[in-house]
């Protein structure tokens, strides 16, 4: 089983607010049982993660939201002979504004190998990868290790 960690669901700025929210929410149940509220929303949004599991020997993949970074939601897609796997270029642009008025801008570029179906439209994200030569080593190793083609 390979475990494929690949993003913050809420964002850098949702995950953010969420650490203060739970960092409040322990202050707070000192007070008031209302923390523990703020506790479970402030835990959910800082720890709630995608991930994407590979199970080799069954030759299937699931992506997942991990609510609260533990619990994994999302069903298994069976790798079928037809499918392949390739490469696809992600932005992923985040805006937070400061004082309610100035935006800031976060923007993160990765690559990430998708599996395709037979009509080459994207299923699900397998891995991402930071550099253009590791992903094609990475790539070619998926390939041979789930028996399907590249793109």
């Amino acid at each position: 089983m390979i475990k494929n960690k690949l993003e913050k669901v809420f964002g850098p700025f949702g995950t953010s607010t969420g650490f203060f929210l739970l960092l409040g929410g322990i202050i707070t149940t000192y007070f008031s049982f209302f923390g523990l509220v703020l506790v479970l929303i402030g835990a959910f949004v800082t720890f709630t993660s995608a991930n994407t599991y590979i199970d080799l020997d069954n030759k299937k993949i699931k992506y997942s939201n991990n609510l609260f970074g533990i619990i994994p939601v999302g069903k298994w897609i069976d790798i079928k002979p037809d499918m392949k796997i390739g490469l696809k270029k992600v932005h992923r642009g985040y805006v937070g504004y400061i004082r309610g008025t100035q935006p800031v801008d976060i923007h993160y570029h990765d690559i990430r190998i998708f599996l395709y179906d037979f009509e080459n439209k994207p299923i699900v994200p397998i891995k991402k990868i930071d550099s253009c030569e590791s992903s094609k080593k990475e790539l070619d190793n998926l390939s041979s290790l789930l028996g399907i083609g590249i793109k």
